[in-house]
């Protein structure tokens, strides 16, 4: 369901940001918000990594091999991408332009190294960051989630600290303590966004307009 500006046209949507270091609840967060809130759509992004335990193709990402995705980048395919924990990770061009034009929100579920290419081109564009409450349940989280191998977590953990030091190149930060409130801090993050002054002048000019006459 895409937004319509009072003149009966789309009006283009809002495009979000949201970003975390490994651990943090980040995919969680986003599909429980995407469940309550239907008008937002999810960029799948393009990862040169194997898939886990679970991920599927064109759901969770599209796997791709790195030789793939490096003729990707030549051809200009991505809107952006960057190299995370050895292996690339991308937001096709097709995947958020169209649906910004036809009145969709998106939603780019990428690292801070995306999101500052992502703003570069969209300065506009919403960001949220996800900080976990602390150091130990990073690690637990990680732990807990039985994927990957010691030395990956311990490659993780040595990033994430790095990964969290960007958390102020964002509109808004929540911190997943507690995965309810959470939730809806998010969700009121997105609703509030759509209802920003600029926002509403691009969507209801003849309602502002009919207000505003002598």
């Amino acid at each position: 369901m895409s937004s319509l500006a009072d003149n009966g046209k789309p009006a283009r949507g809002i495009l979000f940001i949201v970003a975390a270091p490994s651990g943090a609840g980040k995919s969680s967060l986003v599909n429980a918000c995407l469940d309550r809130d239907p008008n937002i759509r999810l960029s799948i992004s393009f990862t040169s990594r194997k898939a886990r335990p679970g991920e599927r193709h064109a759901h969770h990402y599209h796997f791709v091999s790195a030789e793939q995705f490096e003729q990707m980048v030549a051809a200009g395919d991505f809107f952006e991408h960057a190299l995370v924990h050895g292996d690339w990770k991308g937001t096709a061009r097709q995947s958020v332009e169209p649906q910004l034009a036809a009145g969709h929100d998106v939603l780019l579920e990428i690292d801070w190294q995306g999101a500052r290419q992502v703003r570069e081109k969209v300065p506009e564009a919403i960001g949220v960051f996800i900080l976990p409450p602390s150091r130990e349940a990073l690690e637990q989280r990680m732990r807990t989630r039985g994927q990957d191998s010691e030395e990956v977590i311990q490659q993780r953990l040595a990033a994430a600290r790095e990964e969290m030091s960007h958390y102020n190149e964002f509109d808004y930060v929540v911190i997943n303590e507690d995965f309810d409130r959470s939730v809806d801090e998010m969700c009121a993050v997105f609703s509030a966004s759509r209802r920003r002054t600029g926002i509403q002048q691009l969507r209801h000019p003849k309602l502002i307009e009919t207000l505003l006459a002598e």
